[in-house]
């Protein structure tokens, strides 16, 4: 599990952006990125990326035949990828992306929809954390009380 959370975080930033890699430079605005690229900076699949292309989150431009990710589609991904690594939903996901806009115009509608995500993530990691505090206690509770009865059973063998 541990694992998993590990490659989520990695996966949720560039290579770029991790300590002691080598900082790419920062992009131009008609920069373009191959999908080997994209994937090799931020540790996913090929196939990955084709998925999000199908579900419609990412729209790559046709060069050649080849896919040409522009400065906004390597962001976009990046989102993607970070939004999945904190449990988002596609769906979710595709809902912050349409919120931002094609030129950041709703970029104060993605906050405010975030911050609200982000309260509801918190809430439910609470409730979570009492559950298990309690879960921990009655646990305590029943190996104390299969002590004491195991303690009393060797304690009538011996006489």
């Amino acid at each position: 599990m541990k694992a998993n959370a590990n490659r989520a975080a990695a996966v949720a930033r560039p290579r770029s952006g991790i300590p002691g890699t080598q900082s790419a430079p920062v992009p131009t605005e008609n920069e373009l990125y191959g999908i080997t690229e994209l994937a090799r900076e931020f540790g996913i699949s090929l196939r990955a990326i084709r998925f999000y292309e199908d579900k419609g989150l990412l729209a790559p431009r046709r060069i050649n035949g080849g896919r040409a990710y522009t400065r906004r589609d390597r962001v976009r991904l990046g989102l993607i990828l970070r939004g999945k690594a904190v449990g988002m939903s596609l769906a979710e996901v595709e809902h912050i992306l349409s919120l931002y806009g094609d030129h950041g115009e709703g970029h104060a509608k993605q906050l405010d929809y975030l911050v609200g995500r982000i309260d509801e993530a918190m809430q439910e990691l609470d409730t979570r954390r009492r559950n298990i505090e309690a879960m921990l206690g009655d646990l305590a509770d029943a190996k104390g009380q299969l002590q004491r009865t195991l303690a009393l059973k060797r304690r009538v063998r011996k006489k």
